[in-house]
C-alpha cells in the first residue's frame, strides 16, 4: 500500500507538470502604433498578400482586448516597385480586388504614399492614380524621414506560396 502513494504523487506532478508545458495566451499591452510598410515587390500581384500585413496590424489591435479606434493607428505604405501598376487608374479591371482593399484601409486612414521617380520610370503622371494617393518625391527619402519620426519600419516579405495549410500541417 504504501509503495503505491509515491506512485500516486508522480503521476499527480506528472499531470500537473504536463499543464504548465503548454503554450498560453500572451496579452501584450500594445499602446498606440505609428508604422511605415516598404512596398516594393518584383511582380504587381504581390501587393495582394502584402495587403494582408496592413490586416494583420489593424485587425489585432481593432479588436478586444485592444479595442482601439483607427485615428489611433498612424499607418504609411510606400509604395515604389513593379506593384504601382496596381495604382494607376487605367489597370482598375486588372487590380480590382488590391484596389478596393487599399481604398478600404486608406477610409481607415492608412496613407498610401507612390514614389515620384518610380512614376516617372513608369511613364505615369501624378493624375494617373487615386484619390487616395499621394506622390511623394523620393522612395527611398520618404520611408527615411517617417523612420526619423519614430515610425516602426515594417518591409512585407511575399514569398511564393508552395504548399496548402493541409499539406503541411
Amino acid at each position: 500500500m504504501y509503495r503505491m502513494i509515491p506512485l500516486v504523487a508522480l503521476c499527480l506532478c506528472t499531470i500537473v507538470h504536463a499543464e504548465e508545458d503548454v503554450s498560453r495566451l500572451v496579452e501584450t499591452p500594445y499602446t498606440e502604433q505609428k508604422v511605415v510598410y516598404d512596398f516594393y515587390f518584383d511582380e504587381p500581384a504581390k501587393i495582394n498578400p502584402a495587403l494582408y500585413w496592413i490586416r494583420s496590424l489593424i485587425n489585432p489591435l481593432m479588436d478586444t482586448p485592444y479595442d482601439m479606434a483607427p485615428e489611433f493607428l498612424d499607418i504609411k505604405v510606400v509604395i515604389h516597385g513593379t506593384e504601382i501598376v496596381t495604382l494607376a487608374r487605367k489597370n482598375y479591371d486588372r487590380y480590382r480586388d488590391a484596389v478596393e482593399r487599399m481604398r478600404y484601409y486608406a477610409n481607415l486612414g492608412v496613407e498610401f504614399k507612390v514614389c515620384g521617380i518610380a512614376a516617372h520610370d513608369y511613364g505615369y503622371e501624378i493624375g494617373d492614380f487615386y484619390e487616395f494617393v499621394d506622390v511623394v518625391p523620393s522612395a527611398i527619402t520618404e520611408l527615411a524621414h517617417w523612420q526619423l519620426q519614430g515610425y516602426a519600419l515594417i518591409t512585407p516579405n511575399v514569398m511564393e506560396k508552395k504548399y496548402t495549410i493541409e499539406e503541411i500541417r
